[in-house]
């Protein structure tokens, strides 16, 4: 994966757990990427050679917090494979953790995806104010 992730797509999930995932975001990640809890009660999405990155970054914590962390994502991570129709198969416990029930909205995060339910990513997404936007960013020399 070269390119970043970016964009933000709006899909939804039937009952069973299935959703279309973006195929442009699909395409980048390419096949069998991986699905995980995330911060903030989204879901990570990572090509596998992200998360090879990120377990070898998550090998070099040391401690029982390390430890637990490591656990949590290990424990819950998923690889993902697209159906003929271009649907993904989100297990239950995930759907849980990020509280997915129909409206999805799916966006690229650079080196990640994250997919959250719609209502709680425009809430969170609200909170975070152009002038915050533009503090965050004051550093960087543009």
């Amino acid at each position: 994966m070269n390119a970043p992730l970016m964009g933000t797509y709006n899909h939804v999930m039937d009952a069973k757990g299935r959703m279309a995932f973006p195929n442009k975001l699909r395409d980048q990640l390419g096949l069998g990427f991986v699905i995980t809890i995330g911060l903030e009660g989204c879901l990570y999405v990572y090509s596998s050679e992200e998360w090879a990155k990120f377990t070898e970054q998550l090998r070099t914590l040391s401690g029982p917090l390390a430890k637990q962390a490591i656990r949590k994502y290990a424990a819950n991570a998923v690889i993902a494979e697209a159906d003929k129709q271009g649907r993904i198969l989100i297990p239950q416990n995930l759907r849980e953790h990020a509280g997915l029930e129909h409206d999805i909205t799916v966006i690229g995060n650079l080196n990640r995806a994250e997919i959250w339910d719609t209502a709680r990513y425009e809430e969170n997404n609200s909170k975070f104010s152009d002038e915050e936007l533009a503090a965050a960013l004051d550093s960087l020399a543009f």
